[in-house]
This record gives C-alpha cells, structure tokens and sequence, in this order.
C-alpha cells in the first residue's frame, strides 16, 4: 500500500474543487484544474534537469504567486524546495545558494542565482496539450522544503522538513481553523519565512484559495485593511506587531475590520492581554492566537478562545493534532501547573538542520518518556506552564534568543558582528524596552580613551554610527541590523552575573532627557500659494510626527529616521499618521522614508506631491 504523501491532499482538491479558485493573483484567478495543469508542467521541467527525491529546488521569485506555484511543482517533481528572502544582503544570498545544492533553481529579478529558469507564469497559459507529471513519487521521509533561521555563530541554520510532516500540518491546521473550499487566505507573510507555508498548505488542503499580491512589498494598515476587503478575504497570518498596528489603525478611523474576514491569526511573540481583549470587544473577526517554531514545521499550539477578564497572558493554546507538547526541567516533566523549558514531540519535527549534526543533537534529543522507542523531542529554549484549563502559556526564554517582528535571532550573532569592528571591544545587543520591534546596542571601545565617563551612555549619531552599522547591513537583513547604538564605558552586571540590560536602558533614558526639545517649525507661516497647506506649517506636523513615532522628543529637523530607531513597522505607523493629517500623504509608499528619511526631507516631498496633484 503507498505510504500517504502531501500532494494527496492536493490531488483531492482537485479532484472535488476542480474549477474553484486555488491562486488568486491581481491579473488573474487560477482554478484548481489550472493550478494543477500549470504545475504539472513545471514539475516536468524540473524533472528534466535533475530534480527528484532527496534534492531541492531553489525558488527566488520576487513574485509571491510564482513562488507558491515553484513549492507546488517541486513536491510534484519529486523534490523539495527553498526559499531565497530576496531582502537578504547579496553576501548572505550567495551562501545561502551554495550551502543548499539546489539541482535547479526557478526565478527572476536582481536577487535570483545565475542560471535560474522561468518557465510559464500564473499570467501564462500553459501548453495545451496535457502535461505528464514526474512518475518519480516521493516518499513521507524525503525532503519538502528547507527554510532558514538565524544561528549563534553567524551561519544560519537551515531547517529540514519533510514531506509526511507538512502533509500532517497541513492538514491539522486547516482541521483547527475550519477552513472550507469557500475561504480565501491573504499571502502577507515575507518569501522564505515560514508562515509562508501556513498561509499556502493548509488552505489547499481545504480547497481554499490562496490570494496573492503583485509583489513583496509591505502594505501599511490602511493598505493592508483595502486589500482584505477588496479581495473578500476571510484569514490572514499578521505577525503580532503587524496586527497591532492594523487594530490601532482601526481604531483611530473608527470603522471595523471587513465582514468578510473571520479569522486572524497572530503570533511570533508575546501577546499583551489588553489589545486582545479590545480586538474580541470590538471586531467580529476571530483571533487565533499561534505558537511554534520553524524546527517543529511553524505552529504547533492554537488559542481561539475569548480571553477571560482576569486573564495576566494570553495562552499559547493547545496542541494541534500529531503534536506533544510537554514542560520539562532537565528533560523531565514537571508535575502539572510547574513551570519549565516547552518541549515539543511528535510527527510534524523537522529532520534537523541541514549539514549540522552537532546543532541538530543538542536541540533535538531523543525522548525517554515516549512509547515510542526512537521518540524525539525538540527544546524550544521557551519557558512555560501548561494551566488547568490545558492552556499552554509562555513565560519567557531559558536563553537570550529574541524575536524581532516575528523572527527569531540570537543575538551573539549580531554582537559578534559588531566586534568585528577593531574599534568595538564588547557589545551587547537586545530589543528596545519600549516596543520591542527595533535593536538596541550597546558598545565598549577597544581603546578606553574613547570611553565615555562610568554610567553613562553616548549615543552614536553620523559617521560613528554609520561604520558600525554598514558592515552589518552587508551581512544581515534588515530586521536584525541595530538601529540605536550607544557608547558606554563598561557592560554592567546583575547579580546572576548577567548583563544588566535594564541599567543600559536607564543610561540610555539619561541620555536623552537632558538635551531639550528642537523647535518645531512655525505652525502660523503663510502657505505656499498652490501647496495645499504645505508651506511651512507642515515641516512641524512631520516633525512632531516623527518625534512620537520614534518616541524621541529631542529630534531635530534634518535628523534621520532610521538613525533613531526607525523601521519598517515604524515608518507604517508614520505614513498612517500623516496620511490623516495631509491629504498629499495619500498614496505614499513606507519605502519614501528611504529617500526622504528627515522632517525636513519628507515634508519637501509632500509639498512637491501637493503641487503635482493640488
């Protein structure tokens, strides 16, 4: 009898939902008979130049709908497939390339390896003549994909899933959401990031339709909120800063998400009470609140409950099915309702990482509790405790691994980095106390002469910052690249022997707080004839703006934003907040902020969009 495969899930969508919409994308609507025909041939193309079982396929399109086609066509072909992030520096995407062996990679654009082949797009109309598919079938323990995740030591580490895992996943998680043949999933999540896989599998698994944008760029909250009621989407993956700015944004505007959407789903970190319970308040959307991680094949526990109003966390929920979920301390479990290191076992682990046995041991050991003989746990270095409801809830780290805007870093990796630098002699790097979306670090020179006094920490402002930050930028994406540095003169220790980060903290408020305020420009100054108001009384609402975006009441005018803590979530809560005060906002993009990253700069823009579109 043949073993059951991931792609049976597909082939019976196919078979019940031939002519419903499986890719949906701006030019197009693919149905299922023509996703199926459309990737038969693309799986025929890869089976000519060598891939099947046990090899990849690398995908580098900058096009989200040709990208999940590419996953389609290379399970069908035999093989697995990964991801190439095209926000990855050119370094790192060329070691990326060669650490995975692809047997043949499909993509276009700047980002793509040499050589790579485009063969028929979603736009394109494949052959009419009935492709035939690769007779090469996988089996449950070859490779599907390998996506990968920051290491310690600077080397990413590459993570190997295999087939009967995303077969089980997919199917659990369209079982949990109670997705049907008449729900459409929004593709918001970044190409070579796992929730990727979240939005595609489960979906077709259900008969789903998978809606796709033009392109990768990030959508700000009103955009994000048009595109959802625009395409009558029902689910959507927002990681949980994302979709704190999209419910800030709906309540500012006073109007509610979409009728059509019935299920956001959240996570990647730690989720405040509050705003839930005020989304739950207010919106009809549900919320599924998730937990896992890339080793374990994305999520493994679901909450989908109202949160009761004595509630201090918010539950990481409870398993998915083929999923174990277990508290341990020193790898035995703990008696119920103690606290301890999240151990996750079952089916859905991933292989381990890809050419390192040494990493793969130490995270995934075998599980002496188990029934089964060769039972393998994974340790999260997540702490938690599993309530009397059943409830997992998360307690913290066992480690100083972070998430950063719903990626996992480990901070030696960026503070190695740092040190690289002959002028650095230790550096410390963790997220900003306040909103934890952007990096912080702090450095102690190599020379002492160029220390600051003992307590107090200068921040790095122009060329200083500029050297440190450059190199890193070379080498990491942009999520992980610190965007406040300080100078200190020594790295403060608690108790335990641990950096004191919340003492840096403080050092770094004192910093700030005895430098006043720069003058804003004159709110009464006459308008330029024909600007629409944007003489220069908008210098000091873009001013004022970027102040409280970036929290940083002593910014100047000609101060840079990225300089101050900005990034990409920051510069969408930007562009929301003057898009309701200036009209000549409507339409800009987050990505102006890179050509026009001052006050001053920024509201210049705006005056000329004024004048071109008064």
């Amino acid at each position: 009898m043949t073993e059951p495969d991931v792609l049976d899930l597909w082939e019976h969508s196919v078979r019940e939902h031939a002519d419903g919409p499986a890719l949906v994308t701006p030019h197009r609507v693919l149905t299922y008979r023509d996703a199926d025909r459309l990737t038969d041939a693309w799986a025929a193309f890869l089976a000519e130049r060598g891939a099947g079982p046990g090899e990849l396929v690398g995908l580098a399109f900058g096009d989200p709908a040709r990208t999940v086609l590419g996953m389609l066509a290379a399970l069908k072909a035999g093989a697995g497939f990964t991801v190439l992030d095209d926000r990855l520096p050119p370094a790192a995407r060329t070691a990326l390339v060669a650490r995975t062996a692809a047997a043949v990679w499909l993509g276009d654009g700047a980002h793509a390896p040499e050589g790579a082949h485009v063969p028929h797009g979603p736009a394109e109309d494949a052959d009419a003549t009935e492709p035939a598919r690769p007779v090469r079938r996988a089996g449950g323990s070859d490779v599907a994909y390998v996506l990968f995740t920051s290491g310690s030591t600077g080397r990413p580490k590459g993570t190997v899933i295999e087939r009967d895992a995303l077969r089980r996943f997919a199917a659990a998680v369209a079982s949990r959401l109670e997705l049907t043949p008449h729900d459409r999933w929004l593709q918001v999540a970044s190409l070579g990031f796992d929730v990727l896989i979240e939005e595609v599998f489960p979906a077709f698994a259900a008969g789903a339709a998978v809606v796709c944008r033009e392109d990768t760029r990030a959508l700000d909250a009103e955009e994000l909120h048009v595109a959802l009621a625009r395409t009558r989407i029902t689910v959507v993956e927002l990681s949980t800063q994302y979709w704190l700015e999209y419910a800030r944004w709906l309540d500012g505007n006073g109007t509610a998400a979409p009728e059509t959407l019935r299920t956001v789903v959240v996570g990647g970190e730690r989720m405040d009470p509050v705003p839930y319970r005020r989304w739950q308040a207010r919106q009809s959307a549900a919320l599924a609140h998730v937990y896992g991680l890339t080793e374990c094949t994305v999520s493994s526990t679901f909450y989908t409950g109202l949160l009761p109003s004595d509630a201090e966390e918010v539950p990481l929920g409870t398993a998915l099915q083929d999923v174990e979920i277990s508290i341990r301390q020193d790898g035995r479990p703990v008696p119920d309702g103690g606290t301890g290191e999240i151990h996750i076992g079952g089916p859905l682990l991933a292989r381990g990482f890809l050419d390192d046995e040494e990493a793969t041991a130490g995270r995934f050991v075998p599980d002496p509790y188990a029934a089964r003989p060769d039972a393998r746990v994974y340790r999260t270095g997540d702490l938690g405790r599993i309530g009397p409801d059943g409830q997992l809830v998360f307690l913290g780290r066992v480690d100083d691994q972070v998430k950063i805007r719903g990626h996992r870093l480990e901070p030696a990796r960026v503070e190695r980095a740092l040190c690289e630098d002959g002028g650095v002699g230790q550096a410390v790097v963790f997220p900003d106390p306040e909103t934890g979306t952007a990096l912080w670090a702090f450095t102690v020179p190599a020379d002492p002469a160029t220390a600051p006094p003992p307590g107090e920490a200068v921040r790095l402002t122009g060329a200083d910052r500029d050297a440190l930050v450059a190199p890193l930028e070379a080498q990491l994406p942009d999520w992980a690249v610190p965007r406040v540095l300080y100078r200190v003169s020594v790295l403060p220790k608690n108790p335990h022997g641990k950096v004191d980060k919340r003492r840096l903290a403080t050092w770094a408020a004192a910093a700030a707080s005895p430098t006043p305020a720069a003058p804003a420009a004159p709110a009464s100054a006459p308008a330029a004839p024909g600007s629409g108001g944007c003489g220069p009384e908008p210098l000091g609402t873009v001013l004022a703006l970027f102040r409280e975006v970036l929290d940083a009441p002593a910014l100047g005018p000609d101060d840079n934003f990225f300089d101050h803590g900005g990034q990409s979530l920051l510069a969408l809560r930007l562009l929301a907040r003057l898009r309701e005060s200036r009209p000549a906002a409507s339409g800009l993009r987050a990505s102006a902020l890179f050509t026009a990253p001052t006050p001053r700069l920024l509201a210049d823009a705006l005056a000329a969009r004024a004048v071109a579109h008064p």
